[in-house]
């Protein structure tokens, strides 16, 4: 027996196709949104909230999932962190530290295994890391995300 007959006779094909987090019985829409996006190469931050801020279909397929995304470094909250904010448009000024600031609607943060050595803020970068989703509260700055990458590396362009 060939290894592709093997595979689609014993459903090992099924356990390459990603679908950790559907909960519903209609993955073919997630799927299909994750594997576009995947051909295009990098996420956007806002592909992943609905209208109403839920999660949309495409976060949902890509939550456990090895993903990029471009944007831009905000300002670091403080130094020697193994973390930073990922921004759609570029901030001179740390949106979190300054109260006449909007803050901006799409951001992500990005959790390194090293410490974050600050990018300028207009230098745009690429983060790939795994997807989570779920309440999180970062412990040394209190930073709240319901969103965000882990083990994550990042680089410019």
């Amino acid at each position: 027996m060939k290894r592709r007959e093997f595979l689609l006779n014993s459903g090992g094909f099924a356990a390459c196709v990603p679908t950790v987090g559907w909960a519903d019985t209609s993955p073919v829409p997630k799927l299909e949104a994750f594997q576009s996006k995947m051909k295009h190469g990098a996420f956007r931050i806002r592909d992943l909230y609905n209208r109403d801020q839920s999660f949309s279909d495409l976060a949902l397929a890509c939550e456990g999932q090895r993903v990029t995304f471009r944007g831009y470094m905000a300002p670091p909250i403080k130094e020697e962190l193994a973390f930073f904010v990922l921004t759609n448009i570029p901030m001179a000024v740390c949106p979190f530290c300054e109260p006449d600031l909007d803050w901006p609607n799409d951001i992500l943060p990005i959790y390194t295994n090293r410490i974050v050595w600050p990018l300028p803020f207009n230098v745009r970068i690429t983060a790939t890391g795994v997807f989570e989703t779920g309440a999180f509260t970062d412990e040394e700055t209190g930073f709240y995300s319901l969103a965000r990458l882990v083990d994550a590396t990042y680089r410019e362009g």
